[in-house]
């Protein structure tokens, strides 16, 4: 599980400054093709952020053995067996399970996720994060909460909206939606 101090994790030096591209994904709910998908199409990012709701925890090792970067992760309310998620993350060093709530650094992007939508908008109301992160209600959302980037990067299930998920740029704070291939 995640410490209380903030890793760093390095960033890709640009002309006018330093970026990370974060792969941003939430509740796939045991799709395992559409999370197939997703992961090859995330292989441009740094890092991958999974906002919860992964359901059975074998979802967990499919993403760990399919993106070879940082993945970060954290519980969502359909994430009974967190016993086994943990069991699970341990096993892959690159992994690393917080529990209900993550805040990392990024370069020079302070970042949190959590899954739930009303405490994510007053963690970005705080003012603390360059972005917020969040699932749960399975709605893709792109909003601004002051100087906060506050992000629902829909779902990867794809039962209420098309699967999808977003890569979110550090540096210049763009948010590219990406549909799961073969979904529009």
């Amino acid at each position: 599980m995640g410490s209380a101090s903030l890793a760093v994790f390095h960033c890709t030096q640009t002309d006018t400054g330093c970026t990370m591209k974060l792969a941003v994904m939430s509740d796939i709910h045991d799709r395992e093709d559409h999370l197939a998908r997703a992961i090859e199409q995330a292989s441009p990012a740094d890092a991958l952020i999974f906002c919860g709701d992964f359901c059975a925890p074998f979802m967990l090792s499919q993403l760990a053995e399919g993106f070879q970067r940082p993945v970060h992760a954290i519980f969502g309310n359909n994430d009974g067996d967190r016993f086994l998620l943990s069991q699970i993350a341990a096993r892959f060093p690159h992994v690393t399970l917080y529990g209900e709530f993550m805040e990392e650094q990024f370069g020079t992007a302070r970042v949190a996720a959590i899954h739930f939508p009303e405490p994510a908008r007053y963690i970005a109301m705080s003012g603390a994060f360059q972005a917020v992160f969040y699932g749960h209600n399975h709605h893709h959302k792109i909003e601004q909460i002051g100087g906060t980037d506050f992000i629902n990067p829909g779902e990867v299930l794809g039962r209420l909206e098309p699967p999808r998920f977003i890569i979110y740029d550090t540096e210049n704070r763009s948010t590219q939606v990406i549909p799961v291939d073969g979904h529009g």
